[in-house]
């Protein structure tokens, strides 16, 4: 965990989603993940919006891709799940925190990743879910 010497990041962060916010809501761990069947403990959020991009274009619902621009409320860490697996030090600056992140912007327009890379990403995640490697450390 981080504390107000030792700060991560200063962001800005980002939270990519399907799900429709409004300035000033707040995204909390304990509700369901987008990734996997179960609620999740903590809530994810990255300081890169290629990182972003992948959260909402990866993101369960069928629902209009957005991208939020957050303020996290409480302590946060690294995102094991990516700097221990995929990304040691943490290139994509990934973080996840069991505090709330606050709504303080919507990103108006961005450039989606091609519809190539976006099925070839899904076709991987799909080969990792059948081996039951596609596991998310929360």
């Amino acid at each position: 965990m981080n504390d107000k010497k030792d700060v991560l990041d200063k962001g800005p962060f980002f939270h990519g989603t399907k799900a429709e916010l409004k300035i000033g809501d707040l995204l909390e761990p304990q509700h369901l993940s987008n990734y996997q069947d179960k609620k999740s403990n903590h809530i994810y959020f990255t300081a890169t919006l290629d990182a972003a991009k992948w959260g909402a274009e990866l993101a369960a619902s069928k629902s209009k891709e957005r991208i939020y621009i957050v303020e996290p409320l409480g302590d946060f860490e690294n995102d094991p799940n990516v700097t221990d697996k995929r990304f040691p030090g943490n290139p994509t600056r990934s973080y996840r925190s069991k505090s709330p992140l606050k709504i303080i912007a919507e990103l108006g327009s961005w450039e989606r990743h091609s519809d190539e890379e976006i099925n070839h990403m899904l076709t991987s995640l799909q080969k990792l879910r059948e081996q039951g490697k596609a596991v998310i450390f929360d």
